[in-house]
């Protein structure tokens, strides 16, 4: 029985992915009367093994109770003798032969990825095309479709370790099994993404980045009580000592370009007047202009009140949702389509509709929302969980917690994103 349960075809190959896949339906969708975060997604065939995306939340009983079912079946895989490695990745595409493309097909049918029906051919058809961005999807990758040395990584971390993943995260998941709220948000850190829930269902589903590995992101519970437009952002004193002096030893037009001003007290002075080669830099107060275009924070702060000094935002450097590695903040959580996202936080306060939200922005003042009911805001970390429709997921340990020396996929952002450039310093333990 569990061996038939991996069988693709026993999964019916119209299972649902986890919310945290990105880049899924080309088609919006309608939820609670606002617009769905969504990536667009081409599969090429077969239809029927498209994923797409649950509606369960991955902090839920439904999600324990599946990630514990896929305990089970990993289980089985490891008693069986697991997965044989693949190789050959740079070779591998649609149209490929030989024995390599043989033993991709044997590694995508033991997770479930390719039917054992499509046969035992050493041809890259559309097939194996399919059960390759099934496969990527699964681990938050770009779905190509193609072999490339990051996807071989991941089907190339053993069985065992795998199992080990799931047996820590159910943990994880445990711990919020109780009463999160009917309204609440969901930031899962290694996925770099958040989602809103309401009456149990995923409603919105966001990209995002967060924090880098040596500035991460907070695991910790808040809410979100207020909406900032148009902020001035106000330069953490331990940004201005990683980057901000060293671009001004490098460029002293830096500060100026990025509409970032000087304070000494209320008084706002030259950069030209500060001894940059120095620790004079250090004593003066930054702050940049708000503005869509230029401001680290773009249109929008949310506050959610904590000891750690982060928050949520948009972001001026929107490029970085089209990447797998989305580890680029100094601890604050960038969010994509950040409109629908505070649009279903003020859905409750009175007089903040998508009009007003949408009136604030341009108006291009700073202007403040208090939210009527703070919402609950949970940022956590889960690697590896599984759907009830029988998909499970993995990310990246990407801050190493697991403990189980899961080898990393991603180790640089890819270059999907490259035409846009984004800050090397992003919004972190400042005030407001």
């Amino acid at each position: 029985m569990l061996k038939q349960a991996f069988h693709t075809r026993a999964l019916g190959f119209a299972l649902l992915a986890s919310a945290a896949v990105i880049g899924q339906s080309a088609t919006a969708r309608e939820a609670g009367g606002f617009a769905q975060a969504e990536w667009a997604q081409d599969y090429a065939s077969p239809a029927a093994m498209q994923v797409q995306r649950s509606s369960t939340p991955i902090l839920s009983p439904q999600t324990v109770a599946a990630t514990e079912q896929m305990i089970e079946r990993y289980r089985d895989i490891v008693n069986r003798g697991g997965w044989k490695p693949v190789s050959g990745a740079d070779r591998l595409r649609v149209g490929a032969k030989g024995p390599a493309v043989a033993a991709l097909r044997q590694r995508l049918i033991v997770t479930g990825d390719l039917d054992p029906a499509s046969g035992g051919s050493g041809v890259y058809d559309s097939y194996v095309a399919a059960g390759v961005k099934r496969f990527q999807a699964r681990h938050g990758l770009s779905q190509t479709g193609a072999m490339s040395q990051t996807t071989q990584a991941a089907m190339n971390v053993p069985a065992d370790v795998r199992l080990h993943q799931l047996e820590i995260n159910v943990v994880r998941l445990r711990s919020y099994a109780g009463n999160l709220g009917n309204r609440f948000v969901i930031t899962n850190i290694p996925a770099a993404l958040v989602q809103t829930v309401e009456n149990g269902q995923v409603v919105t589903l966001h990209a995002a980045g967060v924090g880098k590995i040596d500035r991460q992101s907070p695991i910790m519970n808040t809410k979100a009580t207020q909406i900032n437009f148009n902020p001035f952002w106000t330069v953490p004193a331990s940004i201005v000592k990683k980057d901000l002096i060293p671009k001004m030893q490098k460029d002293p037009t830096y500060l100026t370009e990025n509409k970032i001003r000087i304070f000494a007290g209320e008084n706002e002075i030259s950069p030209a007047s500060v001894n940059w080669n120095s620790d004079e830099g250090t004593r003066y107060r930054y702050r940049q202009d708000s503005g869509a275009d230029f401001n680290s924070m773009g249109i929008v702060r949310i506050n959610i009140p904590n000891p750690y000094g982060v928050f949520m935002h948009d972001t001026n450097s929107k490029g970085v949702y089209g990447d797998d590695f989305r580890f680029i903040s100094s601890g604050c959580v960038r969010v994509q389509n950040v409109r629908e996202y505070i649009t279903w936080l003020l859905k409750d306060t009175p007089g903040w509709g998508r009009e007003q939200v949408e009136q604030a922005i341009e108006s291009g003042k700073r202007v403040d929302a208090t939210l009527s009911t703070p919402v609950p805001v949970y940022w956590t970390y889960i690697t590896a969980w599984s759907t009830p429709d029988g998909l499970v997921q993995f990310r990246d340990d990407i801050y190493k917690r697991d403990g189980v020396n899961v080898p990393s996929t991603l180790s640089a952002p890819t270059p999907v994103a490259s035409a846009e450039p984004v800050q090397s310093f992003e919004p972190g333990d400042e005030e407001n």
